[in-house]
């Protein structure tokens, strides 16, 4: 609905200010799949840093499988699997001033949720729409995993030049494609530790 009342000309304006602000890490690669974003009409395309690419790692613990364990600094979310294993997907994180740790449980799930961002993003950010409609421009991106009975949640993004980087309000955003995987794999109830 804001993209719409935005036009094609409003629409040009935020994606041209979006992209002057993108970190020198996020090229743009013409041979890369093409992906929607949030800022056009028209498919973007993103060369992903490799770093931040699923995959199963050793990793020690003593926490239990099917918890979840965020390294806000590395830029790591890590779900715990048996046998010294888990399985580690890059993020993007909160930006300065919107970092926070502690511990949650995963208190629901939604597919292609709907978005109210919350009353101080609205004061800060006011030409933001007050809701959006789940969907591929939808700033929560394909799933959501909420965080206990905060405001925060693990997201998927059609943003995702900006894994790796520092730039939400202070939830954890995944690819799309990540965050469909995790969905599938973690538990409403599960134990989140963010650190």
């Amino acid at each position: 609905m804001f993209l719409k009342s935005l036009g094609v000309a409003g629409i040009a304006v935020v994606a041209s200010v979006a992209l002057a602000g993108l970190p020198a890490r996020a090229e743009r690669d013409l041979n890369a799949p093409r992906v929607k974003t949030n800022f056009s009409v028209t498919a973007w395309s993103y060369k992903a840093n490799p770093k931040y690419k699923r995959k199963e790692v050793d990793y020690s613990s003593a926490e239990k499988p099917g918890t979840i364990v965020i390294e806000t600094r590395k830029r790591f979310l890590y779900l715990v699997l048996n046998n010294g294993k888990a399985l580690r997907y890059g993020i993007g994180v909160g930006r300065s001033g919107f970092t926070w740790k502690g511990t949650e449980k995963i208190s629901r799930k939604a597919e292609w949720p709907d978005w109210r961002p919350p009353a101080e993003m609205l004061e800060r950010q006011p030409e933001l729409p007050e809701f959006m409609e789940g969907g591929p421009n939808n700033p929560l991106g394909a799933r959501a995993l909420y965080l206990g009975g905060t405001e925060y949640r693990i997201h998927g993004t059609a943003q995702p030049w900006t894994i790796g980087q520092a730039v939400s309000s202070g939830c954890i955003r995944l690819t799309n494609d990540d965050v469909i995987d995790l969905y599938g794999r973690a538990k409403v109830g599960a134990k989140v530790i963010v650190n």
